[in-house]
């Protein structure tokens, strides 16, 4: 009698190759379905929430958490004469400082120096300035920048309280006399009058 078999156990040699008619193993079949479930998902997650799988904003969000447990303790500040004196002044506030010096340090050395001793920004460490008349000014241009100096507003980019402290930091350098950039602009009252800047 012929094979009738509908479903003959191998196929025809091609090429000298013989196919056989093995089906897959199940554990195989079940680690392509899970695989595919986790790369769709990570897919998804990607494309509809990429701030979960990015290391960036991961990072970003654990820094303004620590930022605001850190500020909580000094409540929402304002750049008045007193808030930055007070900072630069009062030696339970002066660890603020260094917070201050951090945002400089990272925002603002590539035109004043890691000294502020002035590159293409001027010297802050001199008595000479240029549009500032009395500390209030330090904020303000931190805040506006300047465009005939070049210097950018920085009020998109830093919190109000970033603001007040890397302005406390900056006005703390006056007096320093850092070697660098030459004077710009003119001598200027102290910060603070009768008293030691």
């Amino acid at each position: 009698m012929p094979d009738t078999d509908p479903q003959p156990s191998h196929r025809p040699a091609a090429h000298g190759i013989e196919e056989g008619n093995h089906p897959l193993p199940g554990w195989w079949s079940v680690a392509a379905l899970i695989s595919a479930v986790l790369a769709f998902g990570s897919l998804f997650l990607a494309v509809i929430r990429p701030d979960l799988t990015d290391p960036a904003a991961s990072y970003d969000r654990a820094v303004t958490a620590e930022l605001q447990a850190q500020f909580a303790e000094i409540g929402n500040l304002t750049p008045t004469a007193g808030t930055l004196g007070a900072f630069m002044t009062d030696p339970e506030k002066a660890r603020w400082l260094r917070v201050g010096q951090a945002i400089f340090t990272t925002n603002c050395v590539s035109c004043h120096g890691s000294e502020g001793a002035g590159v293409s920004g001027p010297n802050l460490t001199d008595d000479h300035y240029i549009r500032v008349r009395e500390l209030t000014d330090v904020a303000d241009t931190v805040i506006g920048g300047s465009i005939a100096a070049g210097m950018p507003a920085w009020k998109d980019q830093l919190s109000m309280n970033e603001i007040v402290l890397v302005s406390a930091y900056a006005a703390s350098l006056r007096g320093g006399f850092v070697e660098g950039k030459e004077a710009d602009g003119e001598v200027i009252a102290p910060w603070f009058p009768g008293g030691a800047d």
